[in-house]
Protein backbone atom coordinates (compact mmCIF):
# COMPACT_ATOMS: atom_id res chain seq x y z
CA UNK A 1 0.00 0.00 0.00
CA UNK A 2 2.22 2.43 0.50
CA UNK A 3 4.05 1.63 -2.23
CA UNK A 4 0.73 2.26 -4.52
CA UNK A 5 0.47 5.82 -2.53
CA UNK A 6 3.94 7.02 -3.67
CA UNK A 7 2.94 5.95 -7.16
CA UNK A 8 0.20 7.69 -7.08
CA UNK A 9 2.04 11.01 -5.69
CA UNK A 10 5.08 10.58 -8.40
CA UNK A 11 2.29 10.32 -11.26
CA UNK A 12 0.23 13.96 -9.53
CA UNK A 13 3.45 15.65 -9.51
CA UNK A 14 4.39 14.10 -13.46
CA UNK A 15 1.28 15.55 -14.00
CA UNK A 16 1.21 18.91 -12.35
CA UNK A 17 4.58 20.04 -14.27
CA UNK A 18 3.07 19.13 -17.60
CA UNK A 19 0.69 21.01 -17.02
CA UNK A 20 3.00 24.30 -16.18
CA UNK A 21 3.91 23.44 -19.05
CA UNK A 22 1.22 23.64 -21.19
CA UNK A 23 -0.01 26.93 -19.64
CA UNK A 24 3.30 28.45 -20.29
CA UNK A 25 3.13 27.04 -24.10
CA UNK A 26 -0.43 28.39 -24.18
CA UNK A 27 0.49 32.00 -23.02
CA UNK A 28 3.50 32.08 -25.33
CA UNK A 29 1.79 31.25 -28.09
CA UNK A 30 -1.46 33.58 -27.37
CA UNK A 31 1.22 36.52 -27.30
CA UNK A 32 2.77 35.35 -30.67
CA UNK A 33 -0.78 34.89 -32.42
CA UNK A 34 -1.77 38.20 -31.65
CA UNK A 35 1.22 39.66 -33.53
CA UNK A 36 0.82 37.48 -36.31
CA UNK A 37 -3.08 37.59 -36.63
CA UNK A 38 -2.17 41.36 -36.55
CA UNK A 39 0.08 41.25 -39.88
CA UNK A 40 -2.07 39.06 -41.58
CA UNK A 41 -5.26 41.11 -41.56
CA UNK A 42 -3.36 43.83 -42.48
CA UNK A 43 -1.78 41.81 -45.10
CA UNK A 44 -4.76 39.93 -46.83
CA UNK A 45 -6.61 42.95 -48.60
CA UNK A 46 -3.72 44.18 -50.30
CA UNK A 47 -2.64 41.22 -51.26
CA UNK A 48 -5.73 39.91 -52.47
CA UNK A 49 -6.61 43.27 -54.41
CA UNK A 50 -3.50 42.98 -55.71
CA UNK A 51 -3.95 39.23 -56.85
CA UNK A 52 -7.71 40.46 -58.33
CA UNK A 53 -5.64 42.94 -60.36
CA UNK A 54 -2.94 40.63 -61.63
CA UNK A 55 -5.63 37.86 -62.88
CA UNK A 56 -8.15 40.86 -64.40
CA UNK A 57 -4.98 41.91 -66.66
CA UNK A 58 -3.62 38.15 -67.36
CA UNK A 59 -7.49 37.41 -68.44
CA UNK A 60 -6.74 39.68 -71.51
CA UNK A 61 -5.90 37.72 -74.29
CA UNK A 62 -3.16 40.15 -75.93
CA UNK A 63 -1.77 40.39 -72.03
CA UNK A 64 -1.45 36.45 -71.27
CA UNK A 65 0.53 36.38 -74.58
CA UNK A 66 2.67 39.34 -73.50
CA UNK A 67 3.34 37.86 -69.62
CA UNK A 68 5.69 34.48 -69.84
CA UNK A 69 4.46 33.52 -66.47
CA UNK A 70 0.61 33.61 -67.77
CA UNK A 71 1.24 30.98 -70.49
CA UNK A 72 -0.42 27.80 -70.03
CA UNK A 73 1.53 25.00 -70.63
CA UNK A 74 0.48 20.56 -70.84
CA UNK A 75 0.62 19.94 -67.23
CA UNK A 76 4.04 17.24 -66.99
CA UNK A 77 6.23 18.82 -64.36
CA UNK A 78 4.75 20.17 -61.26
CA UNK A 79 5.87 21.96 -57.98
CA UNK A 80 4.09 22.14 -55.18
CA UNK A 81 5.11 24.71 -52.25
CA UNK A 82 4.47 22.96 -49.08
CA UNK A 83 3.63 25.44 -45.85
CA UNK A 84 4.31 24.03 -42.26
CA UNK A 85 5.54 24.91 -38.73
CA UNK A 86 9.20 24.46 -37.57
CA UNK A 87 8.16 23.16 -34.04
CA UNK A 88 5.17 20.72 -33.16
CA UNK A 89 2.72 19.98 -30.35
CA UNK A 90 0.23 22.15 -32.46
CA UNK A 91 -2.53 19.45 -32.38
CA UNK A 92 -3.48 17.73 -36.10
CA UNK A 93 -2.22 21.39 -37.68
CA UNK A 94 1.19 19.87 -39.61
CA UNK A 95 -0.53 16.74 -40.10
CA UNK A 96 -3.42 18.46 -42.18
CA UNK A 97 -1.13 20.25 -43.96
CA UNK A 98 0.58 17.19 -45.43
CA UNK A 99 -2.54 15.47 -46.03
CA UNK A 100 -3.76 18.17 -48.10
CA UNK A 101 -0.75 17.83 -50.10
CA UNK A 102 -0.87 13.95 -50.22
CA UNK A 103 -4.14 14.29 -51.51
CA UNK A 104 -3.44 16.71 -54.08
CA UNK A 105 -1.28 15.23 -55.64
CA UNK A 106 -3.27 11.79 -55.86
CA UNK A 107 -6.46 13.27 -57.32
CA UNK A 108 -4.82 16.35 -59.47
CA UNK A 109 -0.93 15.06 -60.76
CA UNK A 110 -1.44 11.16 -60.16
CA UNK A 111 0.27 10.78 -63.87
CA UNK A 112 2.84 12.96 -63.05
CA UNK A 113 3.60 11.58 -59.73
CA UNK A 114 4.24 8.36 -61.52
CA UNK A 115 6.71 9.42 -63.74
CA UNK A 116 8.71 10.87 -60.89
CA UNK A 117 7.62 14.67 -62.03
CA UNK A 118 6.32 15.92 -58.78
CA UNK A 119 8.59 17.91 -56.75
CA UNK A 120 7.97 20.01 -53.51
CA UNK A 121 9.53 23.08 -51.71
CA UNK A 122 8.79 23.04 -48.08
CA UNK A 123 9.14 25.89 -45.86
CA UNK A 124 8.86 24.19 -42.12
CA UNK A 125 10.60 21.62 -41.12
CA UNK A 126 7.85 19.46 -40.01
CA UNK A 127 6.44 19.35 -43.85
CA UNK A 128 9.70 18.35 -45.06
CA UNK A 129 10.78 15.77 -42.96
CA UNK A 130 7.19 13.95 -42.91
CA UNK A 131 7.06 14.25 -47.01
CA UNK A 132 10.56 13.09 -47.20
CA UNK A 133 10.01 9.73 -45.16
CA UNK A 134 7.12 9.25 -47.22
CA UNK A 135 9.08 8.90 -50.25
CA UNK A 136 8.32 12.68 -51.68
CA UNK A 137 11.04 14.30 -54.30
CA UNK A 138 11.32 17.42 -51.62
CA UNK A 139 13.82 20.26 -51.53
CA UNK A 140 15.14 22.14 -48.04
CA UNK A 141 16.33 25.14 -49.57
CA UNK A 142 13.50 26.84 -48.04
CA UNK A 143 12.56 25.20 -45.07
CA UNK A 144 14.13 27.11 -42.47
CA UNK A 145 12.36 30.61 -43.33
CA UNK A 146 10.42 30.72 -40.14
CA UNK A 147 13.92 31.14 -38.39
CA UNK A 148 14.07 34.67 -39.63
CA UNK A 149 10.47 35.48 -41.24
CA UNK A 150 10.84 38.69 -43.40
CA UNK A 151 9.58 39.30 -47.09
CA UNK A 152 12.96 39.43 -47.88
CA UNK A 153 13.47 35.88 -47.27
CA UNK A 154 10.10 34.89 -48.66
CA UNK A 155 10.81 36.72 -51.79
CA UNK A 156 13.67 34.25 -52.82
CA UNK A 157 12.08 31.11 -52.63
CA UNK A 158 8.88 33.28 -54.76
CA UNK A 159 11.73 34.50 -57.29
CA UNK A 160 13.33 30.99 -57.57
CA UNK A 161 9.81 29.45 -58.73
CA UNK A 162 8.84 31.84 -61.08
CA UNK A 163 12.68 31.82 -62.72
CA UNK A 164 11.95 27.79 -62.68
CA UNK A 165 8.39 28.07 -64.45
CA UNK A 166 9.74 30.46 -67.16
CA UNK A 167 12.80 28.15 -67.89
CA UNK A 168 10.16 25.20 -68.24
CA UNK A 169 11.39 23.42 -65.23
CA UNK A 170 7.73 23.20 -63.93
CA UNK A 171 4.65 23.15 -65.92
CA UNK A 172 2.51 24.36 -62.81
CA UNK A 173 3.60 26.06 -59.12
CA UNK A 174 0.73 25.35 -56.38
CA UNK A 175 1.04 26.72 -52.79
CA UNK A 176 -0.45 24.29 -49.76
CA UNK A 177 -0.96 26.49 -46.89
CA UNK A 178 -3.26 26.81 -44.18
CA UNK A 179 -5.80 29.66 -44.26
CA UNK A 180 -6.33 31.66 -40.65
CA UNK A 181 -9.71 31.97 -39.77
CA UNK A 182 -9.55 32.35 -36.27
CA UNK A 183 -7.51 30.45 -33.27
CA UNK A 184 -9.56 27.29 -33.42
CA UNK A 185 -10.12 27.17 -36.88
CA UNK A 186 -7.80 26.69 -40.06
CA UNK A 187 -8.80 26.30 -43.54
CA UNK A 188 -6.63 23.97 -45.69
CA UNK A 189 -6.12 25.47 -49.02
CA UNK A 190 -4.37 24.79 -52.35
CA UNK A 191 -3.36 28.18 -54.20
CA UNK A 192 -2.47 28.51 -57.94
CA UNK A 193 1.10 30.57 -57.89
CA UNK A 194 2.06 29.72 -61.63
CA UNK A 195 0.58 30.02 -64.50
CA UNK A 196 -1.06 33.74 -63.32
CA UNK A 197 -4.77 32.56 -62.95
CA UNK A 198 -7.27 34.31 -64.75
CA UNK A 199 -10.02 36.05 -63.51
CA UNK A 200 -12.90 33.60 -63.04
CA UNK A 201 -16.28 34.15 -65.37
CA UNK A 202 -14.32 36.21 -68.21
CA UNK A 203 -15.22 34.08 -70.96
CA UNK A 204 -18.67 34.95 -70.67
CA UNK A 205 -18.07 38.76 -69.57
CA UNK A 206 -16.61 41.41 -72.45
CA UNK A 207 -13.23 42.28 -71.47
CA UNK A 208 -12.37 45.63 -70.13
CA UNK A 209 -10.37 47.83 -71.83
CA UNK A 210 -7.76 49.06 -69.45
CA UNK A 211 -5.47 52.24 -70.03
CA UNK A 212 -2.08 51.63 -68.65
CA UNK A 213 0.04 54.85 -67.83
CA UNK A 214 2.94 54.04 -68.17
CA UNK A 215 2.67 51.52 -71.61
CA UNK A 216 1.42 48.15 -70.67
CA UNK A 217 4.44 46.13 -71.07
CA UNK A 218 6.58 48.32 -68.43
CA UNK A 219 3.76 48.04 -65.80
CA UNK A 220 3.76 44.51 -65.79
CA UNK A 221 7.24 43.95 -65.56
CA UNK A 222 7.36 45.55 -62.90
CA UNK A 223 4.25 45.25 -60.58
CA UNK A 224 4.11 41.12 -61.90
CA UNK A 225 7.27 40.15 -59.82
CA UNK A 226 5.99 42.18 -57.13
CA UNK A 227 2.53 41.10 -56.88
CA UNK A 228 3.59 37.17 -56.80
CA UNK A 229 5.98 38.10 -54.12
CA UNK A 230 3.42 39.38 -52.07
CA UNK A 231 1.22 36.54 -52.30
CA UNK A 232 3.51 33.92 -51.33
CA UNK A 233 4.19 36.22 -48.39
CA UNK A 234 0.68 36.12 -47.89
CA UNK A 235 0.16 32.88 -47.43
CA UNK A 236 3.07 32.25 -45.13
CA UNK A 237 1.85 34.54 -42.88
CA UNK A 238 -1.27 33.06 -43.04
CA UNK A 239 0.25 29.89 -42.03
CA UNK A 240 2.20 31.44 -39.13
CA UNK A 241 -0.75 32.31 -37.55
CA UNK A 242 -2.40 29.69 -37.64
CA UNK A 243 0.21 27.64 -36.51
CA UNK A 244 -0.08 29.65 -33.21
CA UNK A 245 -3.72 29.46 -33.14
CA UNK A 246 -3.87 25.45 -33.60
CA UNK A 247 -1.03 25.59 -31.02
CA UNK A 248 -2.54 27.91 -28.52
CA UNK A 249 -5.79 25.51 -28.75
CA UNK A 250 -3.88 22.39 -28.61
CA UNK A 251 -2.31 23.49 -25.21
CA UNK A 252 -5.55 24.83 -23.61
CA UNK A 253 -7.45 21.48 -24.43
CA UNK A 254 -4.36 19.95 -22.99
CA UNK A 255 -4.27 21.89 -19.91
CA UNK A 256 -7.92 20.87 -19.51
CA UNK A 257 -7.14 17.05 -20.03
CA UNK A 258 -4.25 17.62 -17.04
CA UNK A 259 -7.22 19.29 -14.53
CA UNK A 260 -8.96 15.81 -15.78
CA UNK A 261 -6.42 13.53 -15.06
CA UNK A 262 -5.13 15.25 -11.60
CA UNK A 263 -9.15 15.08 -10.30
CA UNK A 264 -8.99 11.31 -11.11
CA UNK A 265 -5.28 10.68 -9.55
CA UNK A 266 -6.44 12.80 -6.40
CA UNK A 267 -9.49 10.82 -5.82
CA UNK A 268 -7.75 7.21 -6.52
CA UNK A 269 -4.65 8.80 -4.31
CA UNK A 270 -7.68 9.54 -1.22
CA UNK A 271 -8.95 6.15 -1.48
CA UNK A 272 -5.78 4.64 -1.32
CA UNK A 273 -4.85 7.05 2.07
CA UNK A 274 -7.91 6.15 3.59
CA UNK A 275 -7.38 2.12 3.06
CA UNK A 276 -3.91 2.31 4.15
CA UNK A 277 -5.20 4.25 7.50
CA UNK A 278 -8.32 1.65 7.68
CA UNK A 279 -5.72 -1.06 7.37
CA UNK A 280 -3.35 0.24 10.48
CA UNK A 281 -6.43 0.91 12.28
CA UNK A 282 -7.43 -2.42 12.09
CA UNK A 283 -3.87 -4.22 12.83
CA UNK A 284 -3.68 -2.25 15.90
CA UNK A 285 -6.99 -3.52 17.36
CA UNK A 286 -6.52 -6.61 16.38
CA UNK A 287 -3.01 -6.50 18.24
CA UNK A 288 -4.46 -5.20 21.02
CA UNK A 289 -7.54 -7.24 21.18
CA UNK A 290 -5.18 -10.00 21.18
CA UNK A 291 -2.99 -9.12 23.89
CA UNK A 292 -6.01 -8.58 26.34
CA UNK A 293 -6.78 -12.25 25.33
Amino acid sequence: MPGQLKEVRTRIKSVQSTQQITKAMKMVSAAKLRRAQDAIVQMRPYASKLQEMLSNIASSADAAEALSLAVERPVEKVLLIVITSDRGLAGAYNANVVKRAKSLVAEKYAEAAKKGNVHIWNIGKKGYESLSKSGYKTDARFKDIFLNLTFEAVQQAAQAAMKAYESKEYDVVEIIYSQFKNAATQRFEVERFLPIPKASGTENKTQTDFIFDPNRDQLISELMPKILNTQLYKAVLDANASEHGARMTAMDKASENANEMLRGLKISYNRARQAAITTELTEIVSGAAALQG
